[in-house]
């Protein structure tokens, strides 16, 4: 009798912790889940952070190279400027 009894409680302690175990197998696979989400998510925000910054920096770049066409442009037409009057200044 002690060993049917005995089977018994084996039996009853192996199905709850196969019901333990479907439960947080389940619970497992939904924090994975959302883990890959939040996974994406971020990925999505880098990706998205990522190209704003290369945009700003590209815009950055233009008009940097902008001022120095005008800078150099300025400069040749002092140079001349300069040319001029000392051609003059010479005559």
């Amino acid at each position: 009798m002690r060993k049917i009894i005995l089977a018994a409680a084996i039996a009853t302690s192996a199905l709850g912790l196969a019901a333990c175990s479907e439960t947080t197998e389940t619970e497992a696979e939904e924090t994975v889940d959302a883990m890959e989400a939040d996974a994406d998510a971020a990925g999505e925000t880098v990706e998205a952070t990522t190209a704003e910054a290369a945009n700003d920096v590209e815009a950055a770049a233009d008009e940097a190279a902008d001022t120095a066409v005008k800078t150099t442009d300025e400069i040749g037409d002092a140079a001349e400027a300069a040319a001029a009057d000392v051609e003059a200044a010479a005559e």
